[in-house]
């Protein structure tokens, strides 16, 4: 059972972070649709369209404004239908532009106050209709428009609607509908249907080469133009849109050919193809409008001064024209990315210098699946990598993966006009990180604060951040581990403490404590324990470490050295100069939380630990300040120690090899090394009970340096010629005392 609420207790933090993408993923695939990122998305999308605006239009894509000047000096608009006539007289005639598309429709007949009198006159005396009629015929404005349509390539406008004809009937003439090419029929696709129209006086529909719809079903939620269809449904034909029909218009009316993928069976309309111009489309037909600036992005030229024909030519000629109105009260205003207030008539502009510069951004149908695959690997990697991490560490990984999604998203935008995903993933990424710190924060802090409370006595605040990292691997319970420990002991302290006063005292062991303690704690080592003036520490719990034995010898030496170094200081507070002893010993050690019910403690046990006690005491007994066992030596290959003897310590039987680290072997000159290797010889002659030789090297060794550890050896030469310990002798000195 503890290991099921354990391994429970693991699971739960990826867990969060794997329902946070299942999540997202089921928005992604279209399962489950959040309105929530959707919104978010398009905020994202209207961000981007914004920074990478080229904010010039195409000067050969004009509009002709009815302005507030226009109507200044033309009167009220609805003009009459002539004054339009000649409008396009002079475009097509003069101008010689390369076609017109109308973003406003006829659907009333041409009426002048001149021709309603006429008629009202007709009625009251209709004997004067031989006169009158070939007067008003030369008056009728429709019909000038309708012969200056029929010499043109004009492309009128009209209006689609999805209100039911039975609430309001439709009006005025509809253009032919699409020459469609495709090997699926287009009602395979759910493009918009319309169920009534509002269409051009049939005597101008039929004259003009085509019309084409301007009116936006698929403006999103938010009532922004974000897409356009190219085509709509009504009662089974297909009608093209304004900036379609002024395209095909320009090149000579081609027949628009659907691009498809897949079968009948699961058909994806992927583009249109006009006269070799691709439009990338969704099932809809709906493109991404491609804006290109904002408001007056491109030129507007006031109609009265295409009457006045002040406009140079050259600015005119070959251009594709767009009539719209500016004039407040006429102005058609939309809503877009770049611009809250827009005039609806500049949208077409944008489309029509999309399709001719193939500038695009579209979404291709495989859209879904890379933005799933994404997700997958954002939502997998970051579950499972953030959980072994710090919080500073999190948010630095974080950083870097919404910084790499942010580029990849733009690379895509700029360079293959793809137009990927960006809130989703950001968003996700955002939920799991902040869901990774709220779970490191609010549930496990509590363990990491217990685990700081226990740890922080004896370990350096490093390694406890280490342990926060995964509580989960820190177990309290007793356990066999191979570990490092050292004891230190202060040489004749019981004098020293007899000449100081108890505040005096105090201060000269905190004095020496601390920097003992902080050498231990710089080398990974832990504290278990200060016994009066000595210290017991260990290496290898309750973080494993490898390098334990090589960290447990670094931070022996260092300690020595410190010592050395605090004696001046101690000597200026006139307190003695103090000497320590130190031994270290690496075996399997039991550590864990011991102790009773009434207080309890993180400590290891063990013959191992013993061995390390009895060696810090056997220091003093051969001149040096540090001792280390064999398995120790072995442990940490890299220092070059000296061997002081094969003994028998008081409570084992069998004998253990002691040394004396020296130092790091590459860091130690020639004459040092020289002079070990000198000593190894000597203990080796004296081990084959070859006594002379042993002698006259240890003596040569005592005149270079006055060293007990010679003093010994000399002493047992003479002690063994007395009483020679027989010719089986193994080498081994016993020692009786602790």
């Amino acid at each position: 059972m503890p290991a099921f609420k354990k391994l429970l207790r693991r699971l739960i933090r990826p867990l969060g972070g794997l329902a946070i993408m299942t999540l997202f993923i089921f928005h992604a695939s279209g399962y489950w649709s959040i309105s929530f990122i959707n919104r978010l998305e398009q905020i994202a999308y209207d961000l981007r369209i914004n920074l990478t605006l080229p904010k010039t239009g195409d000067p050969q894509v004009l509009i002709i404004d009815i302005d507030e000047a226009s109507l200044r000096e033309i009167g009220q608009y609805p003009w009459p239908r002539e004054y339009v006539a000649e409008l396009l007289y002079i475009l097509f005639a003069e101008y010689e532009i390369s076609t017109l598309g109308f973003d406003i429709v006829f659907a009333e007949p041409d009426r002048r106050g001149a021709t309603e009198a006429l008629e009202k006159m007709l009625e009251q005396r209709p004997e004067l209709a031989p006169t009158l009629r070939p007067l008003m015929a030369e008056m009728d404005g429709d019909k000038q428009l309708a012969e200056i349509l029929a010499q043109t390539s004009a492309i009128t406008g009209f209006y689609l609607d999805r209100e039911s004809e039975e609430k309001v009937p439709s009006v005025g003439n509809l253009p032919k509908p699409l020459e469609l090419i495709s090997r699926i029929p287009p009602s395979y696709f759910p493009i918009p249907q319309a169920k009534r129209f509002s269409g051009n006086q049939p005597i101008l529909q039929n004259n003009a080469i085509s019309g084409g719809f301007f009116d936006n079903p698929l403006v999103d939620a938010d009532g922004v133009f974000r897409r356009v269809p190219m085509m709509q449904e009504y009662k089974g034909q297909y009608y093209q849109s304004l900036s379609l029909g002024v395209i095909r218009s320009v090149l000579g009316m081609p027949p628009v050919e659907l691009i498809i993928s897949g079968d009948e069976s699961n058909p994806i309309l992927e583009g249109l193809n006009v006269g070799g111009f691709k439009i990338p489309v969704d099932n809809q037909s709906g493109v991404l409008v491609p804006y290109y600036g904002g408001r007056g992005t491109f030129e507007y030229v006031s109609v009265i001064d295409v009457f006045r024909q002040t406009v140079p030519k050259e600015k005119l000629q070959g251009a594709i024209v767009l009539l719209g109105a500016s004039a407040p009260g006429l102005l058609d205003l939309r809503t877009t990315p770049v611009q809250s207030v827009y005039p609806g008539v500049e949208v077409h502009a944008n489309l029509i210098a999309g399709i001719l510069h193939q500038s695009f951004k579209q979404q291709p149908t495989y859209t879904v699946g890379a933005e799933l695959l994404l997700l997958l690997f954002l939502g997998l990697l970051l579950t499972f990598s953030l959980s072994r991490l710090s919080p500073m560490l999190i948010l630095v990984v974080s950083t870097i993966v919404v910084a790499g999604v942010w580029y990849g998203n733009m690379l895509l935008w700029i360079d293959y006009q793809w137009v990927f995903p960006l809130a989703s993933p950001l968003l996700m990424v955002i939920l799991i990180v902040g869901y990774q710190l709220a779970y490191g924060y609010l549930v496990e802090s509590k363990g990491k604060r217990e685990l700081s409370k226990l740890f922080g006595q004896y370990i350096p605040p490093e390694l406890v951040d280490e342990m926060n990292i995964d509580p989960s691997s820190i177990t309290l319970e007793g356990e066999s581990r191979d570990m490092t420990v050292l004891f230190s002991d202060v040489r004749g302290f019981t004098t020293i403490s007899e000449g100081l006063n108890p505040e005096e005292l105090t201060r000269l062991m905190n004095a020496f404590l601390t920097p003992m303690t902080g050498v231990i704690h710089d080398y990974r080592g832990t504290i278990d324990k200060y016994m009066g003036d000595a210290i017991m520490a260990f290496w290898g719990a309750p973080l494993k470490d490898e390098q334990h034995a090589s960290h447990a010898v670094k931070a022996a030496l260092k300690m020595v050295q410190v010592m050395h170094e605090l004696g001046p200081e101690f000597k200026k507070r006139g307190w003695p100069e103090l000497k320590i002893g130190v031994g270290l010993n690496t075996g399997m050690m039991n550590v864990g939380n011991m102790g009773s019910e009434f207080r309890m403690a993180y400590t290891v046990l063990g013959d191992a630990v013993n061995l390390g006690s009895r060696l810090e005491g056997l220091t003093k007994q051969y001149g040096v300040d540090l001792m280390v066992s064999e398995t120790t030596a072995d442990a940490a290959p890299e220092y070059l120690y000296r061997q002081l003897d094969l003994v028998r310590v008081k409570g084992k039987h069998e004998p253990v090899a002691i040394f004396e680290p020296i130092g790091l072997k590459t860091e130690i000159d020639e004459k040092l090394e020289d002079k070990v290797s000198l000593f190894h010889t000597a203990l080796e002659h004296f081990r084959k009970q070859e006594r002379g030789h042993a002698e006259r090297l240890l003596d040569a060794l005592k005149s270079d340096e006055d060293h007990l550890l010679y003093s010994v050896y000399l002493e047992r030469i003479q002690l063994y010629r007395d009483t020679p310990p027989g010719d089986n002798w193994d080498g081994v000195f016993t020692h009786t005392s602790k």
